[in-house]
């Protein structure tokens, strides 16, 4: 009887911390067109303008405000994506090192609250947008050296099939599942092994790859 009891108050402890998880939890993304739970930056930093497409137009009237983007390379800044499991948050003095010489935008309320932090010798506290749990463990490297550097394929192309669009983001938002289920999918598709050649293979799918 006690046993029953204790299994019964097991069951529904467990009942009401799943109910409880379930409503703190963002809605999870169905498909590829939504975008995750928008997250607050220290600065909203705008993706479109530095890795957005050049509009012609701008090229016109240097003076005016441009409206396309300048088409950086997203490894520019994320530096540590081609060689390690990580992509990197640039460090504020790169920032700064272009910012510092373009007086167009000194004035733009973004750019005094980056000089704010150089002055103040803080680094910007921004916050994770593509954050997955602790047992998962994604490496960067692997993905850009293999779809970039052996493919051959744009780097924006490359990094948008985890990340979305970026590039008419202006703050980062979580645009694809990045579930376990959607990784798979990708690692039994037929990938190409190098541009040069007509190879192909999947990605891993032992769980030791991704959960260490």
């Amino acid at each position: 009887m006690h046993r029953f009891l204790r299994l019964s108050i097991l069951l529904v402890g467990m009942f009401f911390a799943v109910g409880s998880y379930a409503t703190d939890t963002a809605p999870p993304i169905t498909t590829e067109d939504d975008l995750g739970p928008q997250v607050e930056q220290p600065i909203e930093f705008p993706h479109n303008r530095h890795a957005g497409l050049h509009d012609p137009a701008d090229d016109a009237d240097p003076s005016k405000p441009a409206k396309g983007g300048m088409e950086i390379n997203c490894m520019y800044c994320h530096t540590y994506a081609r060689r390690s499991m990580v992509a990197g948050i640039p460090p504020l003095r790169k920032c700064i090192g272009c910012h510092q010489s373009i007086e167009s935008v000194k004035e733009t309320p973004r750019i005094k609250k980056l000089f704010e932090y150089w002055e103040a010798k803080k680094a910007i506290p921004w916050k994770k947008v593509h954050d997955l749990p602790d047992f998962v463990r994604f490496n960067h490297e692997r993905h850009v050296q293999r779809f970039v550097f052996q493919q051959n394929r744009p780097v924006q192309e490359a990094c948008g099939y985890c990340h979305g669009d970026i590039k008419t983001m202006t703050v980062a938002r979580r645009q694809k599942p990045l579930t376990m289920g959607w990784c798979a999918s990708c690692h039994q598709k037929d990938h190409l092994v190098s541009a040069s050649s007509s190879e192909t293979s999947h990605g891993p799918n032992d769980c030791f790859t991704c959960h260490k």
